[in-house]
Formats: structure tokens, sequence, C-alpha cells
């Protein structure tokens, strides 16, 4: 798996993403939280990842857009180390809902925290 975001990985399909948040399981890591769905896919890619960040917590477009960049590129860092052994596809959607702007190595050291407690809860079920 490359350290790339590239357009095939993320996710964009309005009827996968409603699907996701319908039918699909979540784990937490404060303040993030991660909602992911087994699936299939057209394209050779493992996951399909999306970021979002509560409009109600941060009015100004600049702060969201801020945040989004910090997790997509967490995300980006920190994915070969999690998910390189996967042979099922997922779609995932991360969820930023803290109140504060945070700095990126504590994103890190959440998206990490959250990867593992997404792994363990594949392999427990």
């Amino acid at each position: 798996m490359k350290q790339t975001y590239g357009k095939a990985e993320k996710l964009k399909s309005k009827i996968l993403i409603e699907q996701l948040f319908t039918e699909g399981q979540s784990v937490s890591s404060y303040p993030l939280r991660l909602v992911f769905i087994k699936t299939s896919f057209n394209e050779p890619v493992t996951i399909k990842t999306g970021v979002s960040v509560s409009k109600r917590h941060f009015k100004l477009a600049v702060h969201r857009n801020k945040i989004k960049r910090l997790l997509r590129e967490a995300y980006r860092l920190n994915k070969n180390a999690h998910f390189n052994n996967l042979s099922t596809q997922y779609a995932f959607m991360i969820l930023y809902f803290g109140k504060d702007i945070p700095t990126y190595k504590f994103v890190e050291r959440k998206m990490n925290r959250l990867f593992e407690k997404f792994t363990e809860h594949i392999n427990h079920n």
C-alpha cells in the first residue's frame, strides 16, 4: 500500500456514505470516531475513506478545512502500518467531534489509537 491518498481511495459515493451511516459500525478515540462497513468496490483498493468535521462546532470553513487536512495527512501516513494485511474491502468515514482545533501530533496519536481499536474490533468479530 502506497503512502498516498489518491482519487480511487476517496469515499465519494452518496449511496455508500448513506449505507455507511445506517448499517455501519463504529469505534471511537475521543475526539475521533471511525464509522466503517465491509463492502466491495470495482477499484483495486482495500479502503475508501472520507473525513468530516462538524459545522456546529466550527462555524468557519477555514477551521473545518484545516482539521480535515490534518485528518487526511494523519490517515495517509499511518494507513500502511495498520491496514497492509487487510484482505476485505472497507468504507471508512473519520469524524472529528472535538471542540478545539487540534495539533498534528495530537491528531496522529489519536488516529493511531483509533486504527488499533478498529483492528481489535475486526479481529474480535
